[in-house]
């Protein structure tokens, strides 16, 4: 997915906020959280507007985020979906990313799949569902983020990409891969997958 964050927002949010605390209501999935902001910071972020709109959006609700449901159907009937390895930790995760200027949401998550796992094929317009994350960065920031999901039929896997050093590919049975994410909302999303459910691919 490129850099963990587009550079502009990256230097934006790290320069500017100090952490983001996240805090799980006991019996609810709903995510608060709290900007905390150096001192020296203030004055020169009410001086920039673009950044104020930054944080506000970051205090109000998760950023949005788009990622790639790889798909393949094989001879016998049935699907597959792969997963690659976050760069960080090793997890298991799909293709996802920030949204891309000039870009569709469906567009950009296309391209993430190409970048992090060489993938290519028909992308479906419309979200199949979407998760709930939250992003780690450095110096223990962390942005809650909200990730439209879209399914890719995959017709090439190609032999060369951008972070194909930086990653596992392998792919799984969509149960299987359910058991191996740690979003519960993902592996709902992938327990429940079905290639009838991507119709409307563009």
């Amino acid at each position: 997915m490129g850099p963990p964050i587009h550079s502009r927002y990256n230097a934006l949010v790290l320069s500017y906020v100090k952490a983001i605390r996240i805090d799980r209501p006991q019996n609810s999935c709903q995510l608060t959280h709290t900007l905390l902001f150096p001192r020296s910071k203030l004055k020169i972020a009410s001086k920039r507007p673009g950044l104020k709109k930054l944080i506000r959006k970051a205090q109000d609700k998760p950023l949005k985020q788009v990622a790639a449901l790889p798909f393949r159907v094989g001879s016998d009937g049935q699907t597959e979906v792969l997963l690659i390895t976050s760069r960080d930790t090793g997890r298991w995760i799909i293709p996802k990313g920030w949204p891309m200027i000039g870009r569709k949401a469906h567009r950009a998550a296309e391209r993430e799949a190409f970048e992090e796992a060489g993938l290519t094929g028909q992308i479906a317009a419309d979200p199949v569902g979407w998760y709930r994350y939250e992003k780690r960065l450095a110096h223990g920031l962390a942005l809650p983020c909200k990730v439209r999901v879209y399914p890719l039929r995959v017709e090439t896997q190609h032999t060369r990409w951008p972070e194909q050093a930086q990653r596992t590919l392998r792919w799984f049975a969509p149960e299987d891969a359910a058991r191996l994410v740690h979003e519960d909302e993902l592996r709902l999303l992938l327990a429940g997958f079905a290639p009838g459910s991507s119709e409307g691919c563009a």
